[in-house]
């Protein structure tokens, strides 16, 4: 939907009106009607009298006359240089873990358990495999692992194969570690790869690998382990 929001967006720099005196309730509003879109909250940003927007997955900036909007841009603080968009964006997107259909992962436990962090990977996704390499030198933590084809139909065929494979750990480990291609059959019960799909979407994830932690935090892309073990290690 954001390629269809972006030239909307800019146009509304030059022709939308709010009142003089906009709170937050005429800019969800005004906001709403220009994008076509809900908008799930509006907050000040606390910089430049913004307020942040946030829509269909992605954050708006715009001032209290609604003059003009800032699109894909990221809001840095000067004086720490924190990325103020990214941090906002990992609160906005969080879920509750105990929300995720764990029955549709594949399940890895090593150690103790303790630790949870569920992935959703592509097995054609080169970061995926990056990732998985990283994830076997983790120890007492539980991964669940959501098989979510997005890039081409060979990545649907693989994900089956996987899901019907009779130890699906291994067959995934197999091919997303040491290049071992799934042969087995894709026509069992794959209702899950399906419904992962649906879920994706769902929750706007847009590329793989995603993970999310036992807090809902999201974190999209393959992050270096010491960050993994960092954020693990944050968790309680």
């Amino acid at each position: 939907m954001l390629k269809k929001l972006l030239p909307v967006a800019f146009t509304m720099a030059f022709c939308l009106s709010a009142p003089a005196t906009a709170d937050e309730a005429d800019i969800r509003k005004l906001m709403e009607a220009k994008l076509g879109a809900k908008v799930e909250s509006v907050t000040k940003s606390g910089y430049l009298g913004l307020y942040e927007v946030y829509a269909d997955g992605n954050i708006f900036y715009t001032d209290e006359k609604m003059s003009a909007i800032m699109v894909n841009g990221q809001l840095i603080d000067a004086k720490t240089m924190r990325n103020v968009t990214e941090e906002r964006m990992r609160k906005l997107t969080a879920i509750r873990f105990g929300d995720l259909p764990l029955d549709r992962a594949i399940k890895q436990v090593r150690g103790d358990g303790k630790r949870v962090l569920a992935t959703f990977e592509d097995p054609n996704c080169g970061y995926c495999k990056r990732l998985a390499k990283d994830l076997l030198k983790l120890d007492n933590v539980t991964v669940y692992t959501f098989l979510l084809p997005i890039l081409s139909e060979d990545s649907v065929r693989k994900s089956k194969q996987i899901w019907c494979s009779s130890d699906r750990a291994k067959a995934w480990n197999d091919w997303m570690v040491e290049g071992k291609a799934p042969s087995g059959r894709d026509d069992c019960d794959t209702a899950a790869v399906t419904k992962n799909q649906e879920f994706g979407r769902k929750l706007n994830i847009t590329g793989t690998p995603t993970m999310f932690f036992a807090d809902g935090e999201r974190i999209p892309g393959a992050i270096p382990l010491t960050r993994i073990e960092q954020k693990l290690g944050q968790v309680k």
